[in-house]
């Protein structure tokens, strides 16, 4: 006996019309569905609270700045009189349940700077340059890529060679001399002047080194965009370089920047704690992750928990940014397959089905 297929094919054919959506709504679900991604997501912005709030906490709560010093203080704990540094030089370790408020991870050296504060503000520094080297580093990357990869000749040879140079050389290396160097003397070029304490000076020297890992497969989806029917027939319109650069290949590159956005910031991140903790990074008075463990280095044996910290501080970052990055790739990678509706697909199996008989 024959069963007319056509009734459940209407049902499927249903839900798969009225449930028609965009590229960007479907990648967000496929992201939704990543509940790993979700959830480190969530985390990082925790993060970015967590850091916001420390003005709140040093005004409220410990009622202190990160750089003023309490080595003559006392604290009161237990009803006791406790020195903040005592007469070896050794910082007080957290008190969770001082009276005052203050000191809850404890101090962070012999000038007995609050530790808690300091780790707050230091966030503040570390994503600060994380999330603003990554915004100047992907426009550089992207004008550079949409330049070499649509006009070649010439144009390509020299942003490829000098992005070459760069790649080849020993990032870390070069960044530790770089950094030091302007550290000490700071920068000067015309009307501009920086100190050595900026934080334009970090900001800088890892921008420098960060643009050929972005730009390079830009402009290799450049090269490959620019041959697409699409192209041609705004060229064929009278479309100029300017507006097909940016009004035709840069949409499609989409998807491929805000992947490289979110990995970036952690990947800047890291080299900023690597460059601080060997001090060509943030100088004194300001303080970041990557000082702070500088700091709880000379302490490792007595007060361990003064790098511990921040280290977890940056762990956890990077690891919930690469995560995102990661997710974000999936999402908005056209070619991956998801089931955004279970039932459709088991309607749509038992329709073939029913056509068969």
């Amino acid at each position: 006996m024959a069963i007319d297929p056509q009734p459940e094919a209407a049902a499927v054919a249903a839900p798969t019309a009225g449930g028609e959506r965009g590229p960007w709504s479907l990648a967000a679900r496929r992201f939704v569905r990543n509940r790993v991604a979700v959830a480190f997501l969530v985390l990082f912005f925790l993060i970015v609270l967590f850091v916001l709030a420390a003005p709140l906490w040093a005004d409220h709560v410990a009622h202190t700045g990160p750089n003023k010093t309490h080595t003559l203080q006392q604290l009161t704990v237990g009803g006791e009189k406790r020195d903040v540094v005592n007469v070896e030089g050794q910082p007080i370790g957290p008190q969770l349940f001082a009276a005052d408020g203050m000191f809850f991870l404890g101090a962070d050296s012999r000038l007995g700077r609050d530790e808690m504060v300091r780790l707050m503000y230091g966030g503040r520094t570390s994503l600060l340059i994380g999330i603003t080297t990554a915004l100047i580093t992907t426009a550089l990357a992207v004008i550079l890529g949409l330049l070499a990869g649509y006009y070649r000749g010439w144009i390509d040879t020299v942003i490829a060679r000098t992005l070459d140079i760069l790649w080849s050389l020993p990032v870390l290396l070069v960044g530790i001399a770089l950094g030091v160097t302007l550290a000490v003397g700071g920068l000067k070029i015309g009307p501009l002047e920086l100190s050595g304490g900026s934080l334009w000076i970090p900001i800088i020297v890892i921008c420098v080194f960060t643009v050929p890992y972005i730009a390079r497969p830009i402009r290799g989806e450049v090269l490959s965009l620019s041959n697409k029917e699409f192209v041609e027939a705004a060229v064929a319109q009278g479309a100029g370089p300017l507006r097909v650069m940016f009004g035709e290949i840069l949409p499609n590159l989409a998807s491929t920047i805000i992947v490289f956005f979110t990995l970036t910031i952690a990947n800047n991140m890291l080299f900023e704690a690597g460059l601080s903790f060997l001090g060509a990074g943030v100088q004194p008075p300001n303080s970041s992750w990557g000082t702070m463990i500088t700091v709880g280095v000379d302490l490792l044996n007595t007060q361990p928990l003064l790098a511990i910290i921040p280290g977890t501080m940056i762990m956890l970052t990077v690891l919930s940014l690469n995560i995102v990055g990661d997710g974000l790739r999936d999402a908005l990678d056209p070619r991956s397959k998801i089931d955004l509706e279970a039932h459709t697909g088991t309607v749509a199996t038992k329709a073939s089905g029913a056509a068969a008989i």
